[in-house]
C-alpha cells in the first residue's frame, strides 16, 4: 500500500532506508524523508524522552547553538517586532534571549505550558527550532504557522538536513526515535514555493522563509 507523503500529500514515495528500528521513505515530489505512521511513539512515550531534555536557558553553550538561528533571524526583523516560538519545548530559551534584545516572544508547545492564546495572535517572527523533525503533520502544523505569520513575517527553522542515502545510513540524527521527517535544501525550496515565501540558508542547520507582501 502507497504511503502519502505527510509534507506535500503526494503517492510518489517509496522505500529510503531502512534500520533495525524503523522504515523510511522519501517523497519524489518533495523530497520530504519520513517514518510511517507504524513506528511513531504515542504521545506519552514522546513526552517521556523529551522531559529528559536539559536545554537551559542559562546554558551558554545553547544559547550559542540556538544562535547560529537568532542571529541572521534578528537582522531581518523591525525593532521591538512579536515573534512566537512554536514547540518551545520544557526549558524555553528562545524567549528570554529575543526579549533581552527588545523583542516581544510567545511560547507554544503542546506538550508543555505555554502563553494563553499564543495561537489567536499575528507575529512578526516564528521561531522552530529543532521542532519541525518532530512533527507527524508538517503540513498542518505549516500551514498554522503560516496563517499566524503577517505578511512580510520571517519564519526560522532550525533542523538537521539529510544530504545523501550513504550518509543517511550513518546519520546519528535519524536514530532518535521522536524524529520523523527530515528536511533536505530541496524539501525547504518545496515549502518556500509552496506559501510563496523567499528562502535562504544561513547555515547547515538553519533556514529562514520570508512571506511576501500582500
Amino acid at each position: 500500500m502507497t504511503i502519502a507523503c505527510p509534507l506535500c500529500l503526494s503517492a510518489q514515495t517509496e522505500a529510503y532506508f531502512q534500520d533495525k528500528t524503523r522504515s523510511y521513505l522519501a517523497c519524489s515530489r518533495c523530497d520530504l524523508i519520513f517514518v510511517p505512521d507504524k513506528h511513531h511513539l504515542d504521545p506519552c512515550q514522546e513526552k517521556q524522552i523529551y522531559d529528559l531534555h536539559q536545554n537551559s536557558p542559562e546554558d551558554l553553550g545553547y544559547q550559542q547553538f540556538l544562535n547560529k538561528l537568532l542571529t541572521p533571524l534578528t537582522l531581518k526583523l523591525p525593532s521591538a517586532a512579536r515573534g512566537l516560538d512554536f514547540g518551545c519545548g520544557p526549558g524555553p530559551a528562545v524567549k528570554p534571549m529575543l526579549e533581552s534584545k527588545g523583542y516581544s516572544v510567545s511560547n507554544y508547545d503542546v506538550y508543555y505550558p505555554s502563553d494563553e492564546g499564543a495561537l489567536e495572535s499575528h507575529y512578526d517572527f516564528i521561531t522552530c527550532t529543532e521542532a519541525i523533525e518532530h512533527f507527524n503533520l508538517p503540513r498542518k502544523e505549516l500551514i498554522l504557522m503560516n496563517s499566524l505569520l503577517k505578511p512580510e513575517g520571517v519564519l526560522g527553522f532550525m533542523t538537521k538536513r539529510p544530504t545523501d542515502k550513504t550518509a543517511f545510513a550513518k546519520w546519528h540524527y535519524k536514530n532518535d526515535l521522536t524524529h520523523i521527517c527530515f528536511f533536505s535544501e530541496d524539501a525547504f525550496q518545496w515549502i518556500a514555493d509552496w506559501l510563496g515565501y523567499s528562502l535562504e540558508f544561513p547555515g547547515k542547520d538553519t533556514a529562514i522563509l520570508q512571506k511576501q507582501p500582500g
